[in-house]
């Protein structure tokens, strides 16, 4: 317990830049009770006036906290949730947030997790790259990922990059936890090539052997290997399957689980993911959004080398 609030002290501090004498809401429910009460003692630690919730489980992601819960919620200064289920995308969090809540929400997270990985990361530097390459995908009209031979060109041309730093510090910002990634929607009818996606991908986990995938205008129009089935959502129509994001990894820290919210934050990787991009620049609005992990990838961005082989070069 005393390393999880030593942990949660760091999140506290370098996340969401809590001050003495803050109010802080941990919102909880009976299946994460341990972090939630290791994130109230670390703030008594830093001096600020804590208070603690613990709900019963929600059914599932985006369901509503009781009401006595989202009336607290707009009331406090900073609300951090570690729940199984995501209050990210509730009316409770949008609220909060309107009415100057710094919200961090934290689905699905495990001790693990919050024991090491992404959330132990140092987050000033994970701030610093990730405006680094943020306005490097601005900038950029095109970007090329190789890998193995393998070679996806995207069209970035006009849109802009968005920062995910897990870094809250000003009134109304909220977000997930842990965090680190720079991304940016993709022209929908922009992509072209092949590539390999063997980290992790959802609706599969971690991956035992590495997917091909054939892409051209745009959409996905072939997947192979172990478990390839599990994407036949991808492939039911263009929508789903048109390649909505490319995402890249800043977090030194976070380690590859299986679980998505960390996998896609390992630095020097990158994603893509396929479907809804319509809340971060895209106009593509489809049945899923779907993100698939390259390991060691070579990234240009332009003509720029910014990754070689899983090494950043800036």
């Amino acid at each position: 317990m005393e390393n999880l609030v030593k942990i949660a002290e760091g999140v506290l501090t370098s996340c969401l830049a809590v001050k003495p004498g803050e109010e802080i809401l941990v919102i909880t429910d009976d299946s994460r009770k341990e972090i939630g009460e290791a994130i109230y003692e670390a703030a008594g630690n830093l001096g600020c006036e804590k208070i603690l919730m613990v709900m019963k489980e929600r059914e599932v992601s985006g369901q509503e906290p009781p009401k006595v819960i989202a009336e607290a919620m707009k009331a406090a200064d900073v609300v951090i949730a570690p729940t199984a289920q995501s209050l990210t995308h509730t009316n409770a969090r949008i609220e909060a947030a309107k009415a100057g809540a710094r919200v961090a929400t934290m689905p699905g997270i495990t001790r693990e997790m919050f024991s090491q990985g992404a959330m132990t990361a140092d987050y000033s530097k994970v701030e610093e790259l990730t405006a680094k390459v943020t306005e490097m995908l601005t900038k950029a009209s095109k970007a090329r990922i190789e890998k193995e031979g393998n070679v996806l060109t995207i069209n970035l041309d006009g849109r802009n990059g968005v920062p995910s730093p897990g870094v809250y510090k000003e009134a109304g910002k909220c977000g997930n936890l842990p965090s680190g990634e720079a991304y940016i929607a993709p022209l929908e009818d922009g992509s072209d090539g092949e590539m390999i996606i063997d980290g992790s991908m959802v609706g599969i986990g971690k991956l035992a052997s590495p997917l091909h995938m054939t892409i051209s205008g745009g959409k996905l129009r072939s997947v192979k290997g172990d478990k390839s089935e599990n994407l036949d959502i991808l492939l039911k129509n263009e929508t789903n399957g048109t390649l909505c994001e490319l995402g890249i990894g800043t977090n030194e820290a976070a380690i590859l689980n299986g679980i998505i919210l960390e996998d896609e934050k390992v630095y020097g990787t990158v994603h893509i993911a396929f479907g809804t991009n319509t809340s971060f620049g895209g106009v593509n609005k489809a049945e899923c959004h779907m993100d698939g992990i390259v390991l060691r990838p070579t990234l240009y961005l332009d003509d720029i080398k910014v990754i070689e082989n899983g090494v950043f070069l800036i």
